[in-house]
């Protein structure tokens, strides 16, 4: 019975969004550890926030076969592309009725302009007018359009922050869903090894999703095809909790975690003069079990999200 859990019901209803955001972003991560202690403030509209990245460490694990060459970023014009976005989550509490918190599709027309010079390793990005399955929430995204961000990437292709300025007039709600997507995006990336590869090469890039809880996150790209600068690549996503324990907001205790799986796989390609992926699909998801410190009410979810970039 809820009744015999110490952490209220809006608390283990608040860790469906909470744990929401850090599976389904792997990237919202960031984002929601900033705004989950306040969510019915005011957006800030008139004013840009920028979302640090965590660090990414790669590790080339086999080169490929010959020839090989090198993976540089060399970025340059203009790139217009859709990203889109959606999520299935259901939650149930002991055995009450299973609660549906699925997002619906989200669509991102996006114009990313390269560095102007070698210096400036800033990629700025042009929010067009995005829709969604959710008609009130397209009609809110309509007074987001022009909204501005920006990512700051490394010679390596690692996005190490994301910065978003909303348009005037966008409300919470779709700055809300504009900012998940984009960390999703930026957590979902790619970034490369140093030396020279060949095609089977495979690499994997380490880092940290915090939201929350913090997970550990590994990401092995497989080099499938390459033409020039343009490459087909294989990912497979795989995260475990740090902790065994989820520390709730505002001091709202602690669920013990007792399973958490959280794997995936997908395929970019990508353009070594383009900002971002010119085409591909990634799909996670897994399940996840939470439970009181006295054992008695435990929390099931169940969780997949996808992303899918399209050329304009």
């Amino acid at each position: 019975m809820i009744s015999t859990i110490k952490t209220p019901p809006l608390r283990i209803r608040y860790l469906a969004v909470a744990v929401t955001a850090t599976a389904l972003l792997a990237g919202c991560g960031s984002a929601d550890d900033d705004a989950s202690g306040d969510e019915s403030s005011p957006a800030t509209t008139t004013s840009g926030v920028s979302l640090p990245v965590t660090p990414v460490t790669i590790e080339l694990v086999d080169p490929g076969t010959e020839p090989r060459s090198p993976v540089t970023p060399d970025l340059s014009g203009e790139q217009s592309v859709t990203l889109t976005t959606s999520s299935s989550v259901t939650q149930q509490i002991d055995d009450q009725a299973v609660q549906d918190f699925s997002t619906p599709e989200l669509t991102i027309p996006l114009v990313a302009r390269a560095p102007e010079s070698d210096d400036d390793r800033e990629v700025n990005l042009r929010v067009g007018t995005a829709t969604s399955a959710d008609q009130r929430l397209t009609e809110a995204l309509a007074a987001a359009d022009g909204s501005e961000a920006g990512l700051t990437v490394t010679d390596t292709g690692a996005v190490t922050a994301l910065r978003i300025t909303p348009a005037d007039a966008a409300q919470d709600s779709a700055r809300a869903a504009i900012e998940q997507a984009l960390n999703q995006a930026v957590y979902r990336s790619i970034s490369f090894p140093e030396g020279e590869v060949g095609i089977g090469a495979v690499w994997t890039a380490q880092q940290q999703v915090i939201s929350g809880l913090t997970l550990n996150q590994t990401t092995t790209a497989t080099l499938r095809e390459r033409t020039g600068d343009v490459m087909t690549v294989d990912i497979r996503i795989d995260q475990t909790p740090e902790s065994t324990t989820l520390e709730l907001p505002d001091d709202g205790g602690q669920l013990a975690i007792d399973t958490y799986t959280m794997t995936g796989t997908g395929t970019l390609q990508i353009d070594l003069t383009k900002p971002l992926p010119v085409g591909g699909e990634v799909t996670v998801g897994g399940n996840q079990q939470y439970s009181d410190p006295e054992g008695t009410t435990v929390l099931r979810q169940d969780i997949a999200d996808t992303l899918r970039w399209t050329t304009a």
